[in-house]
């Protein structure tokens, strides 16, 4: 089992054209979300959650339950950070994070 990164280091996000972006929303169109952030908002468990997601699918939705617009911005790009993925999309409470698989 590879080591788990840490969760409080950044990591650098994959950069996406905008046609690579627009198949990465279609393609995400179709999917439920796989983690609920909630009242504890962005922890140290979540983030390991979101890693071990984004491992095994590469593209995920993460529903953000509380929070306002600016809440949610901020929780959004933490995760993203965090996790090392860029995000694609964010629409209300739904946030698309895509991350390549390695090699």
């Amino acid at each position: 089992m590879p080591d788990m990164p840490d969760p409080a280091t950044p990591r650098p996000a994959p950069s996406l054209t905008t046609r690579e972006r627009a198949a990465l929303k279609a393609r995400a169109h179709a999917l439920e979300p796989v983690v609920r952030v909630g009242h504890a908002g962005v922890t140290d468990a979540m983030v390991a959650e979101i890693d071990r997601a984004l491992e095994a699918h590469e593209l995920i939705k993460v529903k953000i339950g509380e929070g306002d617009r600016d809440t949610r911005r901020d929780h959004a790009e933490t995760m993203a950070a965090r996790t090392g993925a860029a995000v694609v999309q964010s629409v209300g409470r739904v946030l698309v994070l895509w991350r390549p698989r390695p090699q």
